[in-house]
């Protein structure tokens, strides 16, 4: 019996000092994090650790140069399969091959195939936020010393730290490869795709167009259609755009705004400034109503669910009907609390309306004078495209389009040549 208490006292102890020092372990590591500290053990792909401090990273040039070619392609509109199958055929090393092959520290062991590329692979290069030169802890979690699993934290719950380390992606770069990966690109049975893709809308019901092959299958043929109108005849008018006139309309509004901002560089500032001014006042003030319902419905759920608790405890509340309630308020309050951080987020975009005049005006004197259009330069300059219903009415077939720019929305074009 004695022996038993003090096998029980022993084991006790033992799960209290693994506790103890978890606890202590989980305090220092948050506290390094909060200052700004990389808790990440092996650099990302791109950077090995500076021989003189090994908390801080320096960029590996070789590798580096395959990061931002990722980036590159991935802006031209191409995809973790296609991205990952280029450098399987340009026979690049894979990050854990390299890594091992040049003495660097890796986590992974090297594969049979040193250039095996996978998809997932390129998109976690694609994730990290680390490449524009920023510290980012408590992306993960565990439960406690005896979960050994590793669970995702909410991007509001993210230690952001900029600056830390020498930049490899430059930010609005970083920025525009999310947005292209949050979009579908929709092939075609014969696996084609367009530059376009996930660009185009129509401008009558607001649905993406879908990009079509010809049936004949000649060359040039190639169009967009309004996906509404492919499913539903009845629920929008079929306007189709042949992605070849659609080319010539962007080419030109592109090779417009370039020209006007070459030469007038003053007006367009001022009148794109008037324009945000009215457009963030309009959309700043819908933004702070619904923010204060989404705020007050929050504090109201938390009511809520403390009364409930309250009567299941009490005996009011049967545990079914409980279980049933506190899922439904949980859930409707994590979809409210995703939707403040959206729009706090859209309410500090809208404060930064001179640093995105300013960032579009140096990205449009990059392209003065350009005469055809690639896939890095669209996405790089258009954020969206919306396509109107031809106009017949002269016997010929006219059709304009609306093209929403990276960070300024729709330049009114008729207003700057007045």
């Amino acid at each position: 019996m004695l022996l038993l208490f003090i096998v029980l006292y022993v084991s006790h102890s033992n799960e209290f000092y693994a506790r103890d020092t978890s606890r202590k372990i989980r305090a220092v590591q948050k506290a390094k994090g909060e200052r700004g500290q990389t808790l990440t053990v092996n650099p990302p792909y791109g950077y090995v650790k500076d021989p003189d401090d090994p908390h801080h990273w320096i960029i590996d040039p070789e590798a580096a140069a395959v990061v931002k070619r990722i980036f590159e392609m991935c802006v031209e509109g191409r995809g973790p399969k296609q991205i990952a199958k280029q450098l399987r055929a340009d026979k690049v090393l894979a990050p854990a091959a390299y890594k091992i092959r040049h003495g660097i520290s890796s986590p992974n062991p090297e594969s049979k195939d040193p250039y095996g590329w996978r998809d997932s692979t390129v998109v976690s290069i694609l994730k990290h936020r680390e490449y524009t030169g920023s510290t980012v802890n408590f992306k993960t979690y565990s439960n406690s010393i005896w979960d050994k699993k590793m669970r995702r934290n909410p991007v509001e719950n993210w230690a952001i730290f900029p600056g830390t380390h020498e930049r490899i992606i430059e930010d609005d770069v970083f920025e525009k490869a999310q947005e292209i990966r949050r979009q579908r690109h929709r092939k075609t049975r014969t696996g084609k795709s367009s530059i376009f893709s996930g660009l185009v809308y129509c401008a009558d019901c607001g649905s993406k167009m879908w990009y079509c092959s010809a049936n004949n299958g000649k060359p040039g043929q190639e169009y967009f259609d309004c996906s509404a109108h492919k499913k539903d005849k009845e629920s929008c008018g079929g306007h189709f755009i042949r992605v070849s006139v659609l080319e010539q309309l962007v080419l030109k509004h592109i090779q417009t705004v370039t020209g006007y901002i070459l030469c007038h560089e003053k007006h367009f500032r001022r009148v794109m400034e008037a324009q945000m001014r009215i457009e963030s006042a309009e959309k700043s003030k819908a933004n702070k109503k619904q923010l204060a319902r989404d705020e007050k419905r929050i504090a109201e759920l938390k009511r809520l669910f403390m009364k409930i608790y309250e009567d299941n405890a009490n005996g009011k509340l049967s545990d079914e009907r409980y279980e049933l309630l506190s899922q439904s308020y949980e859930a409707e309050q994590k979809q409210l609390e995703a939707e403040v951080v959206a729009l706090q987020r859209d309410m500090e975009v809208q404060a930064q309306q001179a640093e995105n005049i300013d960032q579009f005006i140096q990205k449009a004197q990059k392209y003065v004078g350009i005469e055809s259009l690639d896939a890095y330069t669209l996405h790089e300059m258009v954020q969206a495209i919306y396509v109107e219903a031809p106009d017949k009415s002269s016997g010929k077939r006219r059709q304009s389009i609306h093209i929403k720019y990276d960070g300024l929305w729709f330049i009114p074009l008729e207003e700057l040549m007045k």
